[in-house]
């Protein structure tokens, strides 16, 4: 782990509670697998992100395994605000974790959305909307135990098929005090169908906290219809920023400067090239022709991604 402590108090004063008074719907970059690490997250911020997620992290690995802590989480003091997101199914393995990051990030959020079968099979992820009173403790435990009236909890839920249960799982998560609720519009089962905006409306009537909107949100158009459609302090991206970073800021596609800023920022940040590629691959899957995009997307170095980039685009 890197980072001044020292500064990284003084980012802390301009916590992420902040963001939710401020009277703007808050810009979010969702937690993704391998793909919002630090120089992601320093490419988003550069266009109007107002905070970002690390990937999830486990918890249990995460407090045993000052290994797992180096490899699993990079900061520096720019980066703020900043949530580490952490896959979790007992209270006081949660708290020692937020003890840990507490110095270097702003909040931690409780993963209780992640549909994939290794997490379910553990006990982690999306199996936690089934379980409040787990969650309720887990949230209180963290409350109590983290002496920073700036540091947020947050969870990150999806629904279920009988939305009364979902309200019901909120409900308690704010009576244990959690920060804010990030409501991914779908169920557990779904993947590709259309996300639920009608049922995070509900949830947000339902609550007196801060609630988050995700799901199929790709244009800063839609971010707006989905505030207007959800009544949602918060609109929080995934796809849609690894297709244009520049999308809060109202880009239609990825800028070049954006993919320009994209390699220098990776470069000067020492990712690996598969990450490195598999995001320019992403960023100009609307601006390359299907010929260009065979040749891109095979090349197998960093400096022949430069070299094309030069050729082709002037980057």
């Amino acid at each position: 782990m890197t980072g001044d402590t020292r500064e990284t108090k003084e980012c802390q004063l301009k916590g992420p509670m902040d963001l939710f008074h401020s009277g703007q719907v808050v810009k979010i970059c969702a937690p993704m697998v391998r793909y919002s690490k630090l120089a992601f997250r320093t490419l988003v911020r550069k266009y109007s992100c107002d905070l970002c997620y690390t990937p999830m992290i486990v918890a249990a690995d995460f407090v045993r395994s000052a290994k797992a802590r180096d490899s699993e989480f990079t900061t520096n003091k720019g980066d703020h605000p900043l949530i580490v997101q952490f896959a979790a199914k007992e209270a006081q393995v949660l708290c020692d974790a937020a003890r840990i990051i507490c110095p270097f990030a702003d909040g931690i959020d409780l993963n209780c959305g992640c549909p994939q079968r290794w997490a379910i099979a553990e006990g982690y992820g999306a199996c936690l909307i089934n379980k409040p009173e787990l969650v309720k403790d887990m949230v209180r435990h963290v409350q109590n135990q983290i002496n920073n009236p700036k540091f947020s909890v947050s969870v990150k839920i999806r629904i279920h098929e009988d939305l009364k249960r979902t309200v019901d799982l909120c409900q308690k998560a704010e009576a244990a005090g959690v920060s804010w609720i990030t409501v991914h519009g779908r169920s557990i089962e779904e993947r590709h169908q259309p996300v639920h905006y009608d049922a995070i409306k509900i949830i947000k009537q339902s609550m007196s906290i801060p609630v988050v909107a995700n799901g199929d949100i790709k244009t800063l158009k839609d971010a707006e219809n989905v505030h207007h459609l959800t009544g949602a302090d918060g609109i929080m991206v995934a796809r849609g920023l690894l297709a244009n970073p520049a999308m809060f800021a109202g880009y239609e596609e990825t800028p070049f400067q954006c993919i320009q800023d994209w390699v220098d920022i990776a470069l000067e940040h020492g990712t690996p090239f598969t990450c490195f590629h598999h995001h320019l691959m992403y960023m100009m899957e609307r601006i390359t022709s299907k010929q260009e995009k065979k040749v891109f997307n095979v090349l197998s170095s960093t400096s022949a991604v430069l070299d094309y980039l030069r050729d082709h685009y002037g980057v």
